[in-house]
């Protein structure tokens, strides 16, 4: 079984999920990881196959009418005045899907283009676009045989939704271009098809478009983020203490009555997982008497619930947003339950580019706060008795001061990737696509600031580590000390300068599969 975390506004839980079933409704962001991230398999039900060959019926209806119909009988974009023949139409739905696979530049992550065929496929299922089952099975079939397109950075405005990337997936469909097999081999799609048993698939009318006009890529990527940022904000949250604890800093002002006098939900979560993970630490009961001449943290340390829980509420936005979206049925035109084929805009990009825009504010900032409580444990006048960047023998030994430098550049970094995609538009198409949303765009530099964030928190977990060790005879929290020996069977404790960067993707690896997260869990229970 697969252990799969989903987001509940980025407070998910853990199910477990083989197989997916693919239904006339929304997938769940839990599914779509599942079949994504964790290769799950997928089955798409009776009723959707009912419903798909409904929608095939008055598809085929139109084609027959004298009548022209946008991507029945016409052609496409700002080629739509042209009617086009019967005898020409398969050639037309297989010459979109080979002008349109126009993506350039590296190939996407596998996890990316599962997600995004997944999600094409749950549109299929909904009984709106017209394809054949046989097409719709197609893609499942794909997705079962772990066969994954090649899909390219660039090439999606995000409207009409994410037409290279769905573009790539539909010509592997067909047979034709570039897929990978489980194993990361680069193979030839007919012959990948052929080898599991699967038949390439001839495009009828209405097909070509129905494959490729979607949000899919943006979704799948913004699905994907909030399932990392569940786990990095609790992440977060224990770095911060870690670096209270280890700056001699106060948990007083994480008090919950002094929480409820904001009462943002985010923030209150923070605090309590701030509260749960410092509980029972000798060095923060230390300095707790009244001897304690510390009236107030800097900022760094003190508002660390206040960013932490105001990227968790971002989080509880953008869940909603992608709930909603995975509720819809994105295709143009569409085929509406009464058998009438209407075009429309629904694959204008801009709701879900929106949220990837603000979530890559939230991460910039949290990675912020996370460099600056770094850089407090290496300055002598700050780190309240410890030695100048926690150098072994300052002078000789440098410390983690280069660490330091490697947050602060990833910061800047991330920085310049929270400048919002979504404001921009470029015209295409002859100007008939005029205004577009660079969903696609602002997913793929979220994802590149995610990957930032788990870098930054690394650094300061491993900062905090050794700071800790550095306060004996005290001790820390159980479940930050559960923190620090998980670090220690990959890298040791205090000494003469070793070479940093092995220790810090240690660190990075630790942050990235959960392990520090579940050590804390295991002492303190499931943080919120």
């Amino acid at each position: 079984m697969l252990s799969v975390v989903g987001p509940g506004g980025c407070n998910g839980r853990v199910i477990d999920k083989a197989e997916v079933v693919v239904g006339v409704g929304a997938l769940t962001a839990d599914e779509v990881v599942a079949v994504a991230r964790y290769g799950a398999a997928v089955r798409i039900d009776e009723q959707a196959l009912e419903e798909i060959a409904k929608s095939r019926a008055a598809i085929e209806a139109l084609a027959h009418a004298e009548t022209p119909h946008y991507g029945v009988s016409t052609g496409f974009g700002a080629l739509a005045t042209r009617h086009i023949a019967p005898e020409l139409r398969a050639q037309l739905q297989r010459s979109l899907v080979r002008s349109h696979a126009a993506g350039s530049g590296p190939e996407v992550e596998t996890e990316v283009v599962r997600a995004l065929a997944l999600l094409r496929l749950s549109t299929l299922a909904t009984g709106r676009t017209g394809v054949k089952v046989e097409t719709a099975q197609a893609y499942a079939g794909l997705l079962n045989a772990r066969l994954t397109p090649i899909v390219h950075e660039y090439g999606s405005l995000g409207c009409s939704g994410d037409l290279a990337p769905l573009s790539h997936v539909a010509l592997a469909v067909m047979g034709e271009g570039k897929v990978r097999d489980a194993e990361g081999n680069l193979l030839d799609a007919a012959d990948a098809l052929a080898r599991h048993g699967l038949q390439p698939v001839v495009l009828a009318e209405k097909e070509g478009l129905a494959l490729i006009n979607g949000t899919d890529g943006m979704l799948g990527m913004l699905v994907l983020a909030l399932a990392d940022l569940d786990r990095l904000l609790k992440t977060a949250d224990i770095a911060a203490a870690m670096s209270v604890e280890g700056q001699l800093g106060t948990d007083r002002v994480f008090a919950e009555e002094l929480q409820a006098l904001r009462p943002h939900p985010g923030q209150g979560s923070a605090a309590a997982n701030l509260r749960a993970v410092l509980a029972d630490s000798g060095i923060v009961a230390s300095h707790r008497g009244p001897d304690c001449n510390r009236v107030q943290d800097a900022y760094s340390l003190r508002c660390s619930p206040q960013v932490h829980g105001a990227a968790r509420d971002t989080c509880t936005h953008a869940a909603t947003v992608a709930d909603r979206e995975l509720a819809a049925a994105i295709d143009n035109p569409v085929v509406l339950a009464d058998g009438r084929v209407e075009s429309n805009g629904n694959f204008h990009g801009a709701p879900v580019g929106y949220v990837l825009d603000f979530l890559a504010i939230a991460v910039a900032d949290v990675a912020s706060i996370s460099e600056r409580r770094t850089d407090r444990f290496l300055d002598v006048a700050r780190n309240h008795g410890l030695n100048a960047f926690l150098a072994d023998d300052p002078g000789v030994d440098s410390g983690h001061m280069i660490a330091q430098y490697t947050q602060a550049a990833i910061v800047s970094e991330l920085k310049r990737l929270a400048v919002p995609a979504s404001v921009d538009s470029i015209p295409s198409s002859a100007m008939q696509e005029d205004h577009v949303s660079m969903g696609w765009s602002a997913a793929r530099k979220l994802r590149r600031s995610i990957d930032g964030l788990q870098r930054v928190l690394a650094v300061e977990i491993l900062t905090a580590a050794r700071a800790l060790d550095l306060r004996a005879p005290l001790e820390p929290s159980p479940a930050t000390a559960a923190v620090r020996d998980k670090l220690r069977e990959h890298v040791k404790g205090p000494g003469t300068d070793r070479h940093l960067a092995p220790e810090i993707e240690h660190s990075v690896q630790l942050v990235a599969d959960g392990t520090y997260l579940s050590a804390v869990e295991a002492v303190t229970g499931p943080l919120s």
